[in-house]
């Protein structure tokens, strides 16, 4: 078993155990689609215990959300330091 496939079985567990479907664990891992943002899903719902299943659609939003915003960063990141290099570099045309 691997760590996704683990993540995603404690995942459907603690879904479980607070008395909603596994379908909804099983969708959540689903859209979460990593490990790392498993974890932090099931760390919410640890410290949180949220009663009804909108209360997690609502915090797998946000967590997705925030990977989202994670990756344009990395590739904005990533980009500008291509054109910087460029800027560095002999190609350039001298002027």
């Amino acid at each position: 078993m691997n760590e996704y496939e683990r993540s995603k079985a404690e995942l459907i567990q603690v879904i479980t155990s607070l008395g909603h479907p596994a379908a909804l664990g099983e969708a959540v891992a689903a859209n979460l689609r990593t490990p790392k943002t498993m974890n932090r899903m099931i760390s919410y719902l640890i410290n949180v215990k949220p009663k009804k299943a909108e209360e997690i659609a609502d915090e797998m939003l946000a967590i997705m959300s925030d990977r989202e915003r994670w990756i344009e960063k990395k590739e904005s990141e990533y980009y500008n330091s291509k054109y910087n290099d460029y800027l560095n570099s002999d190609l350039r045309e001298s002027d």
